[in-house]
């Protein structure tokens, strides 16, 4: 069987949607070949198969006047293509990849396709009437949390499927290191507690509302420190936050790394201030790593965590900065038992293997 991984953009900004398709085609049901296409840019880490940059520019790929020509031409192109590659299946990386390639369905008859979304995603009718073109025997949406399945499902008027993404805790803890390890890779010092924070360094992450209210909590914290890995458009303006608010020798912006699945044991918690997440794979990775977890009140946080979720309000800085200095105190390690219980990684893990191959079914 083979199959076409067709992804929107590479580089830093799209690691976690690399690494989800990634997860996903270790599960076909059966072995093929496995041919990635990258619509924009360079960087794909698919780690399965080749790669085929396309390099193709954004304002074709949005099919706006004067660029419609340009874009069927485009999809001239990639028609050929597919039929040169014998494609059985295609995974598809959300909307705009959809845009793009399933108006050519109707001349593959043959090809089955899975689109795959991984956060909330303003579809227009355009887009409804495309989707609904196609039978759901050929044509499978899919969605990394059930939370995210069933706000689709709304919209698009037809089953989505949940492939929730989920770690082999088995593998994911055998590659993390000790916690001085972890912290001498960082280059931190001995001292207070470390607190964590991991993703992009964009608005709906929620970090600028993060760093004040650290900087208020800090107070009642001595020697406490905040670690932001990650890079994004704000880190200019979020040093600049942290060095007005006076702790920027307690605030490390550590940028991306490629290591970052074996530094969660420098923290002593993890804060996820997420104003939206499509799955927030970060959590999972803490909460394997054996370090508690505060988050945002989102459903999907609570599709994973239950009861056992540490949740405060979305942008709400008095209520962080309390939490905050509250880790202090709190016995972290027993929250990070009831974390490890409530997400059951074993079962998720079970479950989404098998999502996985019965999305890339030929």
């Amino acid at each position: 069987m083979n199959i076409v991984n067709v992804m929107w953009s590479g580089g830093s900004p799209f690691m976690s949607v690399h690494t989800v398709h990634r997860q996903v085609l270790a599960h076909a049901p059966v072995e093929g070949q496995v041919c990635n296409w990258l619509l924009l840019g360079d960087g794909l880490s698919s780690g399965i198969g080749k790669t085929r940059s396309w390099h193709l520019p954004s304002r074709v790929l949005k099919g706006r006047m004067p660029h419609r020509l340009a874009l069927s031409w485009v999809r001239w192109r990639m028609l050929r293509a597919l039929r040169e590659a014998a494609a059985d299946v295609l995974l598809l990386d959300g909307v705009g990849v959809a845009r793009l390639l399933l108006p050519l369905l109707h001349r593959l008859p043959g090809v089955q396709v899975a689109v795959l979304f991984h956060g909330t995603t303003r579809l227009n009718a355009e887009d409804v009437r495309l989707f609904r073109q196609f039978p759901a025997e050929r044509l499978r949406v899919a969605a990394v949390s059930a939370t995210l399945a069933r706000t689709l499902e709304q919209d698009l008027g037809r089953p989505v499927r949940t492939v929730r993404i989920a770690l082999d805790p088995q593998a994911f803890c055998q590659q993390l290191l000790g916690r001085e390890q972890a912290r001498q890779a960082l280059g931190l010092p001995e001292g207070g507690p470390v607190l964590g924070a991991v993703g992009r360094l964009v608005e709906s992450k929620g970090f600028a509302m993060l760093i004040e209210a650290f900087a208020e909590a800090r107070a009642r914290m001595p020697g406490a420190q905040l670690v932001i890995l990650g890079d994004g458009e704000l880190r200019a303006h979020l040093q600049a936050r942290a060095e007005a608010l006076g702790v920027a020798d307690s605030v490390r912006f550590c940028g991306h790394r490629d290591d970052l699945a074996r530094l969660y044991p420098a923290f002593d918690w993890l804060l996820v201030p997420s104003r939206s997440e499509g799955l927030g794979l970060v959590l999972q990775e803490a909460v394997l790593s054996a370090v508690p977890v505060i988050c945002s009140d989102l459903p999907v946080f609570r599709e994973q965590l239950g009861e056992a979720g540490c949740y405060l309000p979305v942008g709400d800085q008095p209520c962080w900065a309390e939490a905050i200095a509250g880790c202090a105190t709190r016995d972290g390690a027993a929250l990070a038992r009831e974390q490890w219980r409530a997400l059951a990684p074993e079962q998720g893990w079970e479950a989404f293997r098998a999502g996985s191959a019965s999305l890339l079914e030929g």
